[in-house]
C-alpha cells in the first residue's frame, strides 16, 4: 500500500531522503545584474561572505583574543592576522568548489570516498558542529543572564528558542538572512571599537605586533596559565573552524549561474571571493580588537577571571580599567552592558549559520533531509545536555566555581575542532587541486596549492602539538602527575588515530582521482 501513495504525501514527511542541489530550497535563487559597474555586481555578491565570518568572531574566539592580550600584550596580533589570511586562502578555495563542481564540500566528500569512512567523517563533523554550539549556547545564556538577570539553568533552556527565529528568518528570504548577519556583525564591531577608542591604545605596539617573531610561538615564558605557544594555539584553534568550509561551498550556490557559459562561472569565482576577502578582513579587524581591549582597556593583569562573566564585571570595575575615561564610563554600566549585547548579537549570529551548515553535512554526508527547525532543535538540544549538567552540578558551589566549570567546558569542547579540521581542509585542497573536478581553468594555481599544502599541514601540526595539553585540561587543575602522564598518552593515541585516519582520506580521494583517469582515457580510446 505504502508504495501507491501520492508523491505530495511523500514529501509532507518530516525526515526524507535527499540527493539533490546542495541547500536547495536558497540554491541558484539570487539573481546578480551582467554588465554593471565593479561595485554594484559586487553588491549582488555580497552576503554569503558575512554568513562565513561569524564563524570566525564566534563566542569561542573572544575568551582567547582577550586573554592573549592581557596576558602577552601584542605578540600574538600576529598570529590573528596568519589565521586570517589562511582563512581567506581556505574560504576562497570552499567558495570556488561549490560554484565550479555545483556540489558542496560534503556531498563532494561522500561521493569521492567509501560508505565506511563517509560515515566515520560525518559523525566527526557533526561532533564538531555540537562543540561549536554549546559555546554559544554558554554565550547566549550568560548574555541572557548578565542582561536581564535570568537565573543560568533557566537561560539556557531559552536559547533553544531560537528556533523560532529561525523559522520567522526561512519566510523572508535568504538576502534578508544575509543582511541581519552584516547588522549584527556591524553591532559587535561597533561596541569594541567604542571600547578600543576610549582606551587610547599604543597603536605602534599594535603594528609591531603584526610581524612574528621567535617569542610569539615560545613555550616561555608562563603568564596566567598561558605561554605564548598556548595562546597562539588557542587563537588559531577557536579562529579556523571546519564547519565554514562546507558551509561556504553550499551557500556560494546560491546566485545564479550559467554553467554553460565559462566567463559567467568565472565572475562569480572572482566576485564570491571580493565578497570572502572583504568580510573575513572585518574578522580579523574583531578580532583584532578583541586582543586590543584585553591588552589596552584593562590595567595589565587586572582580569583575574577571562570567562565571560569575568570581563563583564572588569568592565564596570573602575579600579582595573586602564584610564580615566574608561574609568568614568564603566560606572555607568554602559561598558559591560554593550559587552553582553555583542555577546548575544554574535551568539545568534552563529546560530543562524550554524544551523545551516548542519543541514549542509546531514544531507551531503547521509542524504537525509529534515525541516531546518527540526534540525536546529535536535542540534540545539543535543549541545544544551552538557551547559545543563555542569550549570547542575555547580549550582551548590560558588559563582566563581560555576563561572570556572562553564568556561572550562566551553574550552574543553573546542578539543573536536582539532579533531575535525584536517578532514575538512584535506579532502578541500584535494578536490580544488584536481583538473578532473575543477578543469584546467579552476583548478588551483600552483602559488595557491603551495600556500595551501603549507596552511593545511601547518595547522594540523600546531592542533595535533596542541592536543597533549588540552587532554590535561580535561584532567583539572588539581592533577596528579599519574593523571598528567595518562592525559598525555590518550593525546598520543589520538594524533596517532587522526593520522592514520588522514593516511585512509589520502588513499580513498587519490583511488578515487585514479579512476577519473582510467574512465577518461578509456572515453578516448572509443573516440
Amino acid at each position: 500500500m505504502a508504495k501507491n501513495k501520492p508523491e505530495k504525501e511523500k514529501k509532507e514527511k518530516l525526515i526524507h531522503y535527499a540527493n539533490g542541489p546542495s541547500l536547495e530550497e536558497i540554491n541558484g535563487t539570487v539573481e546578480v545584474p551582467k554588465g554593471k559597474g565593479f561595485w554594484k555586481t559586487l553588491l549582488a555578491y555580497s552576503g554569503p561572505g558575512a554568513l562565513v565570518a561569524v564563524g570566525y568572531m564566534d563566542p569561542g574566539n573572544w575568551s582567547t583574543s582577550i586573554t592573549g592580550g592581557q596576558n602577552f600584550q601584542y605578540l600574538l596580533m600576529s598570529v590573528i592576522l596568519m589565521s586570517s589570511l589562511i582563512a581567506m586562502l581556505l574560504q576562497y578555495m570552499a567558495a570556488k568548489l561549490g560554484i565550479v563542481t555545483q556540489m558542496d564540500l560534503a556531498q563532494m566528500i561522500r561521493t569521492r570516498t567509501s560508505k565506511a569512512l563517509g560515515i566515520i567523517l560525518w559523525i566527526m563533523t557533526e561532533l564538531a558542529i555540537m562543540a561549536t554550539d554549546i559555546a554559544e549556547v554558554i554565550g547566549a545564556a550568560i548574555a541572557l543572564y548578565l542582561l536581564f538577570d535570568i537565573p543560568l539553568i533557566i537561560a539556557v533552556f531559552i536559547t533553544v528558542l531560537d528556533v523560532m527565529l529561525l523559522l520567522l528568518l526561512t519566510k523572508i528570504g535568504f538576502r534578508k538572512i544575509e543582511a541581519l548577519v552584516v547588522a549584527l556583525i556591524l553591532v559587535i564591531f561597533v561596541v569594541f571599537a567604542y571600547q578600543v577608542a576610549l582606551s587610547d591604545p599604543d597603536w605602534g605596539g599594535v603594528v609591531k605586533g603584526l610581524v612574528p617573531t621567535t617569542k610569539t610561538f615560545a613555550d616561555t615564558p608562563h603568564i596566567g596559565g598561558q605561554t605564548p605557544l598556548t595562546g597562539a594555539l588557542g587563537i588559531i584553534g577557536a579562529t579556523v573552524m571546519p564547519h565554514n568550509l562546507y558551509l561556504h561551498s553550499a551557500i556560494s550556490q546560491t546566485r545564479i549561474v550559467d554553467h554553460n557559459d565559462e566567463e559567467d562561472v568565472a565572475r562569480t569565482v572572482r566576485f564570491t571571493m571580493w565578497d570572502s576577502n572583504i568580510q573575513l578582513t572585518m574578522a580579523f579587524f574583531v578580532n583584532a580588537l578583541l586582543l586590543i581591549v584585553g591588552v589596552a582597556v584593562f590595567k595589565n593583569g587586572g582580569v583575574k577571571d577571562p570567562s565571560f562573566f569575568g570581563l563583564y564585571d572588569a568592565l564596570s570595575n573602575p579600579d582595573i580599567l586602564s584610564n580615566e575615561i574608561l574609568k568614568t564610563v564603566a560606572r555607568s554600566g554602559i561598558l559591560s552592558t554593550l559587552f553582553a549585547v555583542a555577546l548575544l548579537a554574535s551568539g545568534q549570529n552563529s546560530t543562524i549559520t550554524g544551523t545551516l551548515t548542519g543541514q549542509v553535512i546531514m544531507e551531503g554526508f547521509i542524504h537525509l533531509k529534515m525541516p531546518i527547525w527540526l534540525r536546529r532543535l535536535v542540534t540545539r538540544l543535543l549541545s544544551v545536555v552538557p551547559v545543563i549538567i555542569a550549570v547542575m552540578m555547580t549550582s551548590h558551589q560558588s559563582e566563581i566555581q560555576q563561572h570556572e566549570a562553564l568556561n572550562t567546558l566551553m574550552n574543553n569542547s573546542q578539543v573536536f575542532l582539532a579533531f575535525a579540521l584536517p578532514f575538512s581542509m584535506l579532502p578541500l585542497l584535494m578536490f580544488t587541486d584536481s583538473k578532473y573536478e575543477m578543469h584546467d581553468r579552476f583548478k588551483n594555481s600552483t602559488i595557491v596549492k603551495i600556500l595551501g599544502w603549507i596552511s593545511v599541514i601547518g595547522l594540523t601540526y600546531l592542533n595535533m602539538i596542541g592536543l597533549p595539553g588540552q587532554f590535561e585540561g580535561f584532567m583539572g587543575d588539581g592533577a596528579s602527575q599519574s593523571e598528567l602522564a595518562l592525559a598525555d598518552t590518550l593525546a598520543y593515541i589520538a594524533i596517532a588515530l587522526v593520522l592514520a585516519l588522514l593516511a585512509w582520506v589520502i588513499w580513498d580521494l587519490r583511488r578515487s582521482n585514479q579512476r577519473y583517469v582510467q574512465a577518461e582515457a578509456e572515453q578516448k580510446a572509443k573516440q
